[in-house]
């Protein structure tokens, strides 16, 4: 995979924020070094994020975002504003723009407020700087540029680089649980809602990983599972499985055989798993009527039996004997409003960055809701919920 192929979900997100007409635009432009938003002298340009892939040595591969202007008015300009502020629960590094001409103004002391309320490292930017008689001194976290001239444009990403470096962090999905020439088999089934010719996001991720430990993977499908097994010439350290297969699986897995899901691995990944596992426990007490949000974190096109919309609800009648209501959401549209429902039920986040996962995680738990993810809520349902996270360090003596 190519550093234009890395998924955003591993990229250090850079979010540029500030008031209309600051430059933040003709900044972007600059540092991406291509024409990617719109630049005029009307305010308000920018309408909708806007958003980049780079790589930005020596962090590597990076989200840029433009964002609209804060200060934006009116009723479409509060929408805006929205969307900005939803662009900070995933930003990983936050950008000031600030025209040097006008000044800091209150708006610009808002989201600096913002910044720092949620801990956000951040670097505040003195665009038009051309236009300065004499450039002030700067503290560490501040620089002046010149989006048009391009001056100070290298040392600009210069510092972006040193505050995006150690954001992304070094957790492994599943390689830290191996040793070298261990074996590891997954199971993947090829059915109709798979991808022709390729493997989902999470799959790739953790034979990328199980590969680098030196550890060696060992594909199947769950019709080939039992056959496979007697094939190997030694037992397997671990079977990792798409958790719609979990039963199947489970059925045909010897017990001394640790056994759990691409699903769970990624939500260990992301930084749920504490609060998927916790969450799960509220299943029993959902009544006739309650809500559950079934949220996927990318959008595709639905099929007959689609996990979130067909399959999850299904399992879920089953599981409670209730008829629940179902709502999705999907991408980027995470209600910032969680009182309608009982309970969330998240997908494994694969393409969202933990920033976002861990926002969505801690605004559940702001707001009372428990929030699993659907590989501890297949197990759950299917009764294998201990066995799928006993391999896990601080879970080995799990019961749920």
């Amino acid at each position: 995979m190519s550093l234009n192929d890395t998924p955003s979900g591993e990229r250090v997100h850079i979010a540029f924020f500030g008031r209309r007409n600051a430059g933040k635009s003709s900044l972007v432009n600059a540092i991406t070094g291509q024409e990617l938003a719109v630049v005029s002298e009307t305010r308000g340009t920018t309408t909708d994020p806007v958003r980049k892939a780079m790589e930005l040595l020596p962090i590597g591969p990076v989200l840029i975002v433009d964002t609209p202007g804060f200060d934006d008015v009116g009723a479409l300009g509060e929408l805006r504003v929205k969307k900005t502020r939803q662009e900070l629960n995933r930003a990983d590094v936050a950008v000031l723009v600030v025209d040097a001409m006008e000044g800091m103004q209150q708006c610009d002391e808002e989201l600096l407020a913002l910044f720092k309320e949620k801990n956000l490292p951040y670097l505040i930017v003195w665009n038009k700087a051309d236009l300065l008689e004499t450039i002030p001194a700067v503290a560490e976290h501040e620089i002046y540029v010149s989006a048009t001239e391009q001056t100070n444009i290298r040392e600009c990403k210069e510092l972006l680089a040193k505050l995006g470096e150690g954001v992304l962090t070094e957790q492994p999905l599943v390689s830290d649980l191996l040793n070298p020439l261990d074996l590891v088999v997954l199971v993947i089934p090829i059915d109709k809602a798979a991808p022709k010719g390729r493997l989902i996001l999470p799959q790739q991720q953790v034979m990328r990983d199980i590969l680098d430990c030196g550890a060696i993977p060992v594909c199947t499908r769950e019709t080939e599972l039992a056959d496979t097994l007697k094939q190997l010439s030694q037992k397997p350290a671990m079977v990792i499985t798409d958790s719609q297969v979990f039963e199947k699986v489970d059925a045909i897995l010897p017990a001394d055989i640790p056994l759990t899901s691409f699903s769970i691995l990624m939500a260990r990944y992301k930084g749920l798993l504490d609060a998927a596992v916790k969450g799960v426990r509220a299943i029993p007490m959902l009544e006739n009527g309650d809500t559950v949000l079934i949220s996927e974190g990318c959008t595709h096109h639905r099929q007959c039996d689609d996990i979130g919309t067909v399959k999850l609800p299904r399992w879920l009648k089953q599981c409670t004997g209730k008829e629940l209501h179902i709502a999705t959401s999907s991408g980027r549209d995470f209600p910032e409003d969680l009182s309608a429902y009982k309970m969330v039920i998240h997908c494994g986040g694969c393409m969202l960055n933990a920033k976002e996962v861990q926002y969505r995680m801690k605004s559940a738990a702001d707001q009372n809701i428990p929030i699993t993810n659907y590989g501890i809520f297949i197990a759950y349902f299917r009764g294998i919920l201990d066995r799928s996270i006993a391999m896990l360090p601080g879970y080995e003596d799990e019961k749920a």
